[in-house]
C-alpha cells in the first residue's frame, strides 16, 4: 500500500475513533439522571451499542470529507467557496446522520413517528450543536495537526520530546534557483503566490515518506529517520519526483507566472538532538551540525553546477543500482574544519 493510501486510512480511522468516542461521551451525559426520571425510558447499552454502529460509519464519511478537502478544493478556490462547501458538507451529513437514526430507530426500536417529527423534535436540536460542534473541533484538530506536521499532534501532546533526544536522520535542503530575480521580475504578491503554488506541489514527496520540517522563505527542508529516507532511494526519489510534478505543470507556470521554477538539492545525514522547543509557540525542532552540513551542501550546487548533491556517508548508504554518482572530490565546507566528500546524483 502507498503512503498516501496509509495517511488516508490514517486520516478515516482518526474520524471514526473521534466520532465514536463523541458520540459514547454523548450517550453518558445523556443518561446522567435517567433512573432519578422515572418516565424517561433510557437503555444506556443499546445506546453504546447504537454509537460503535453509527460512529465508525460517520467518521469514515467525515474522514472522506477532509480528505477531499486536502487533495481536491484546498487551494483550487477562494475563502468564501471553502466556507460554502464546508456549508453544503455538514447540511448534507446532517441530513444524512438523521436518515441513518431515524431507520436505525425504526429497525432497532419500533418506532412509529413520521421523520419530520424525529428530525425537529425539540430535543433534537441540542444533539445537533453538540455533532456540529464535534465536526468542528475535528477539523479543528485537522488543521493543527496539517500546520505541525503529519502525527507531530499526536506527539507534542504525549510529551515525546520534551526531553531532548538523539536520531539519526537525513535532511534534504531545496533552494529555488534565482529566487532573487524572480522575486524582482513578479513583485512581493505574486512571488509569494508561486512560493505556495511550488511547495503545495512539493506535497508529492508523502509518497516517499518525507517529513517536511520547515519553509524558510523559498526554501524547504526535508527529513526522514535514516532507514525510511534510505529504503527504496526515498531521500532521491523525493526530489526527482517534486522535479517531475513541476514538470508536469510547466504550462500552468508559465502561463501564471512565465517562469519555470526549478529547485536546487543538497542531503546530508547524521546524529542530531531532536525536542520541543518554545513557550507560546511550540514545535519540534532539530538541532545538530547534520543540518548545517546539508545546508551547505546545497549552496556548492551552482559552484559545480548540479541540481543535486549528496555526502559521501549517504552515498555509501545507498545502493547504487539505480542513481548514478559522479565524485566531485574533496570539498572544505564554509564555517567547518574537515573536508566533506561530495557527489552528484546522475
Amino acid at each position: 500500500m502507498s503512503f498516501r493510501n496509509k495517511r488516508r486510512l490514517r486520516i478515516i480511522k482518526s474520524y471514526s475513533i473521534g466520532w465514536t468516542l463523541a458520540l459514547i461521551f454523548l450517550s453518558i451525559v445523556r443518561g446522567i439522571g435517567t433512573v432519578e426520571v422515572g418516565h424517561i425510558n433510557f437503555d444506556f447499552l443499546t445506546s453504546v451499542i447504537f454509537c460503535f454502529i453509527i460512529g465508525p460509519f460517520f467518521g469514515a464519511i467525515s474522514g472522506f470529507a477532509q480528505i477531499i478537502y486536502e487533495e481536491r478544493v484546498y487551494k483550487r478556490i477562494s475563502i468564501k467557496k471553502l466556507v460554502l462547501f464546508r456549508l453544503i458538507y455538514f447540511i448534507l451529513f446532517l441530513t444524512g446522520l438523521v436518515l441513518f437514526a431515524y431507520f436505525a430507530n425504526w429497525v432497532l426500536f419500533g418506532i412509529e413517528i413520521g421523520i419530520y417529527e424525529f428530525a425537529f423534535d425539540d430535543g433534537s436540536f441540542p444533539v445537533y450543536f453538540y455533532i456540529a460542534t464535534i465536526e468542528f473541533f475535528l477539523i479543528i484538530i485537522s488543521q493543527v495537526n496539517q500546520m505541525l506536521g503529519d502525527r507531530k499532534l499526536g506527539q507534542l501532546l504525549q510529551g515525546k520530546f520534551y526531553i531532548p533526544r538523539e536520531e539519526e536522520r537525513i535532511f534534504m535542503f531545496l533552494d529555488l534557483q534565482s529566487s532573487t530575480q524572480l522575486a524582482e521580475k513578479l513583485g512581493h504578491i505574486k512571488y509569494s503566490m508561486l512560493i505556495q503554488d511550488c511547495f503545495s506541489d512539493l506535497g508529492v514527496v508523502i509518497e516517499d515518506e518525507a517529513e517536511i520540517y520547515q519553509y524558510v522563505g523559498d526554501e524547504a527542508v526535508l527529513t526522514w529517520k535514516l532507514s525510511e529516507g534510505i529504503k527504496n532511494h526515498n531521500c532521491l526519489n523525493a526530489y526527482f519526483n517534486f522535479r517531475k510534478q513541476l514538470h508536469k505543470k510547466n504550462e500552468y507556470y508559465q502561463e501564471v507566472y512565465s517562469c519555470s521554477p526549478f529547485f536546487k538539492a543538497g542531503l546530508h545525514a547524521g546524529i542530531v538532538t531532536v525536542t520541543e522547543v518554545g513557550k507560546y509557540k511550540k514545535e519540534i525542532a532539530y538541532h545538530g551540525d547534520t543540518l548545517n552540513t546539508a545546508a551547505r551542501i546545497q549552496g556548492k550546487c551552482n559552484e559545480f553546477g548540479k541540481e543535486i548533491l549528496i555526502s559521501e556517508y549517504i552515498k555509501n548508504k545507498l545502493n547504487d543500482n539505480e542513481f548514478g554518482f559522479e565524485k566531485l572530490g574533496s570539498v572544505s565546507l564554509r564555517g567547518k574544519n574537515e573536508e566533506v566528500f561530495i557527489y552528484a546524483v546522475q
